[in-house]
């Protein structure tokens, strides 16, 4: 954690997270040569706040998936929710030039952050996942189980993907395929 808020703080995040999205583009387009059958395999790459925020971020992604060969929808970037809320228009327009490149959007460790749900349905996002602090309680804890219900309510509502993270028990499987 230590070396990300470092790399953050300096501008390392950048150069670092190009770096970490090309090496996973790499991988599984050379996974898709090699396993053919496997072919729908997407990767799921973090991005950081500055890295949304860096005017060259459209330019750098073209360039890692033409130089890598793997085509955007086997791609999937994942973004928290604090990063959404600030320059609101600005964030909206580079997800929506993201999703142009059939690249997916994921919104992780929802719950957790301080965004608006009014600019929920404005965020071009295909998945949200639910944060595991909200999994791990759910079974012991009705508010937690309630916030899970309105949370996967919400994202089916709007047609968003939802996934829950940190499923540990089959009781907690349980509930949540009831939940849907």
């Amino acid at each position: 954690y230590e070396f990300i808020e470092i790399s953050e703080e300096t501008g390392f995040i950048i150069p670092l997270g190009e770096w970490v999205l090309r090496e996973a583009c790499r991988q599984l387009y050379a996974w898709h040569q090699a396993f053919p059958e496997q072919a729908d395999l997407i990767v799921s790459v973090n991005l950081s706040s500055k890295q949304l925020r860096e005017p060259k971020l459209i330019e750098q992604i073209d360039g890692v998936l033409a130089e890598t060969g793997l085509a955007g929808r086997f791609l999937k970037l994942e973004l928290t929710e604090s990063m959404l809320v600030d320059d609101v228009e600005t964030v909206i327009q580079t997800l929506t030039n993201i999703r142009a490149r059939e690249i997916q959007l994921s919104i992780d460790d929802f719950g957790t952050g301080y965004s608006s749900l009014s600019y929920l349905p404005r965020f071009p996002i295909n998945t949200i996942k639910i944060d595991r602090s909200f999994v791990s309680r759910m079974m012991s804890d009705t508010e937690n189980l309630e916030i899970v219900r309105a949370i996967a309510m919400l994202a089916q509502s709007i047609d968003i993907e939802v996934i829950a993270e940190g499923i540990e028990t089959l009781e907690q499987l349980l509930q949540l395929k009831t939940i849907g």
